[in-house]
């Protein structure tokens, strides 16, 4: 097989993809809804797996969703009645939670699984447009409660195997999430903050360095109040240790910078 990259994905607003979207543009998450839909596809190889990292699953310590048969978590408020029937009907894995487990014990890591947990809306959203028949076993990973860059950088690096194997690694998050900073105020300095994180990312040599001093980047604090939706990312690119990272999108919706990257 193909060694798979690994990806950090922007998903949006709550559901945003599947409704008449009122704030701002009805065409504001066109273009990102656009890029997810190819994801898979343009891929070396279709995976046999999918690992998601989301931004919207925090425990004491890594935890694997080891359910057979996940159901839906519809962790969003406020949104139409319609998108509380989206349907995300992937199977799981319990084989691939296992091995999740058993790379992050090797590396030190304390883990526990969780069998009852569902798809949060950092997966099934964007999954929903990459793989719209459910035909690929997901597995979600929680983040650590305590959001470390190196743990969660070490972390990938155990993963890093997985992508022999036919995994997908994905982080699924934010390049900018401020919930009171998506208006046009906020537009230059998402911008800075943007091409920072990108520069930061394209160079291996540098990134992990980078990575443990984020909150030393331009305007840092302001794109990420708390840095949850971010704390993927440093897991994809930890599975990527040494290995080239590039832009794989970007876009300007809800007056700010948002973008995606690729690595391997």
């Amino acid at each position: 097989m193909h060694k798979l990259p690994t990806l950090f994905i922007p998903h949006g607003a709550g559901p945003c993809f599947f409704m008449d979207w009122t704030r701002g543009p009805t065409d504001t998450w066109d273009r990102t809804a656009a890029w997810l839909k190819g994801l898979v596809a343009d891929l070396p190889e279709r995976p046999k797996a999918i690992l998601v990292v989301s931004g919207h699953w925090e425990e004491p310590q890594f935890t694997v969703g080891s359910a057979a048969r996940p159901p839906m978590l519809f962790d969003y408020y406020g949104f139409p009645e319609e998108t509380y029937r989206l349907r995300f009907d992937a199977q799981g894995s319990p084989p691939l939670a296992g091995r999740v487990r058993e790379l992050l014990g090797a590396a030190g890591f304390p883990t526990a699984e969780d069998a009852e947990r569902g798809y949060d809306h950092g997966v099934f959203v964007p999954l929903l447009l990459a793989t719209p028949d459910a035909d690929i076993p997901v597995v979600q990973l929680s983040l650590r409660g305590d959001l470390d860059p190196e743990a969660h950088l070490a972390a990938g690096r155990a993963l890093a195997p997985l992508r022999d194997e036919g995994v997908l690694i994905v982080g699924s998050g934010m390049s900018w999430h401020n919930m009171r900073g998506f208006s046009p105020a906020f537009t230059a300095k998402s911008e800075v903050f943007d091409a920072w994180l990108t520069a930061a990312m394209a160079d291996p040599a540098k990134r992990d360095a980078a990575i443990r001093s984020w909150d030393e980047g331009p305007y840092a604090r302001e794109a990420h109040p708390r840095e949850e939706h971010l704390a993927p990312l440093f897991v994809a690119a930890g599975a990527a240790e040494g290995e080239p990272g590039r832009l794989a999108f970007r876009d300007v919706a809800m007056d700010v910078a948002i973008s995606g990257y690729a690595f391997g």
